[in-house]
């Protein structure tokens, strides 16, 4: 009979716990309606657009 891999099951519970985690800060971002990092603005473009004379 194989002994326990413990060192496997850590690892994978430390990702799983990982990952929710994540998803978790996803889910709030999205219903705060904060563009996240992967759609946010590019900071050398202007946020407000200079006026015309």
């Amino acid at each position: 009979m194989q002994k326990p891999n413990y060192q496997f099951e850590k690892r994978r519970k430390e990702m799983d716990k990982k990952a929710k985690k994540e998803a978790k800060r996803r889910e709030r971002l999205a219903a705060e309606g904060t563009p996240s990092a992967e759609n946010a603005v590019d900071p050398a473009e202007p946020a407000i657009p200079p006026e015309s004379v």
